[in-house]
């Protein structure tokens, strides 16, 4: 195992008000997080620390969900939480399985010399394992999202190429290469900087920062890539479902409403590896969700997403990608 402890999802966390932290603030928030150091129930895997940015504190919880509240009541939409969601709505209706295409531009950096980056094979290899996941071809439920990769783009720059999160070079890099709107997903691959295997924004950044909107992956995180236990292309599908509005299967832990998904078991802590029947919330209900695409479980664990999160992220989609 490599000695280098590595991350694989920093997802940056910036809100609309002003009580919201920007990415690089997030991302050296991560030590206050008691989920963060939960080491309980893991196997040698949690050597792989999966994300390095803080999850939302309960008021900034409130705040991201009051606004889509607002957001969703003034366009005359009922909020979308997933069943109850933690605050009462009923289970609504989403789109049909599989008829919101989402546009894909996958930017590929490689250094000065051309080195490093992904083939267009991997990233075909790539994107078809995100369209698996989403479509419940994996195993779980069938989303509304498909996606659609519009161009690769290949770049030679060192500089990109080593861009840490947060860095004026990833601003630099994604103000350079990025295409479309709120409603196009912009995924970069590359050698990314201080240990982590990725990282993405949410819906409800768009509006405050929307140059640094999309996902980033480590270019081995795909399948067939060297980072083992993480190269079977889940990094890349647990981003974009935080690009869509999904929170962490842990988020909130075993109290309120979590994740906002009512139908994802509460879960304690992250879990690594692949610990069938963990429970960490043990109140009589369901075990750890270590299957889901939003937990830190092992690529070949992780295989599904759930009614609730299809429902949610249809709502986020609806109210912030458009």
């Amino acid at each position: 195992m490599n000695s280098k402890t590595k991350i694989i999802c920093s997802v940056t966390t910036a809100l609309f008000t002003a009580a919201m932290f920007t990415a690089p603030a997030m991302a050296n928030s991560n030590k206050a997080n008691p989920n963060q150091s939960a080491w309980e129930n893991a196997n040698p895997n949690a050597a792989f620390l999966r994300c390095g940015t803080a999850d939302l504190t309960e008021s900034q919880m409130k705040a991201a969900e009051d606004q889509f509240r607002k957001f969703s009541e003034a366009r005359g939409k009922p909020p979308k939480n997933g069943g109850d969601g933690g605050g009462g709505d009923p289970a609504p209706d989403i789109r049909p399985a599989g008829s919101v295409s989402i546009d894909v531009y996958f930017h590929v950096i490689n250094d000065n010399n051309g080195n490093g980056g992904n083939t267009q094979a991997e990233v075909d290899a790539q994107m078809q394992v995100i369209e698996n996941g989403f479509s419940g071809g994996s195993g779980g439920i069938s989303t509304p999202f498909t996606f659609n990769l519009v161009e690769t783009t290949y770049s030679n720059n060192s500089t990109w190429f080593n861009a840490g999160q947060g860095s004026a070079a990833e601003l630099d890099m994604k103000q350079s290469l990025r295409v479309g709107g709120p409603e196009t997903l912009n995924i970069y691959s590359y050698n990314v900087g201080g240990g982590l295997l990725g990282w993405a924004t949410f819906p409800t950044s768009y509006a405050s920062n929307p140059d640094y909107d999309g996902v980033v992956i480590l270019n081995s995180s795909v399948p067939g890539g060297t980072s083992a236990p993480y190269n079977e292309g889940d990094t890349g599908t647990h981003e974009v479902g935080h690009w869509l509005g999904l929170y962490h299967t842990f988020q909130g832990g075993c109290n309120g409403g979590g994740d906002q998904v009512s139908d994802t078991a509460a879960e304690r802590s992250p879990a690594y590896g692949c610990p069938v029947g963990r429970d960490t919330c043990r109140k009589g209900g369901d075990p750890d969700p270590i299957y889901n695409f939003m937990d830190y479980t092992d690529d070949s664990c992780m295989f599904k997403f759930t009614t609730g999160q299809a429902a949610r992220a249809d709502a986020q989609s609806l109210i912030y990608r458009k």
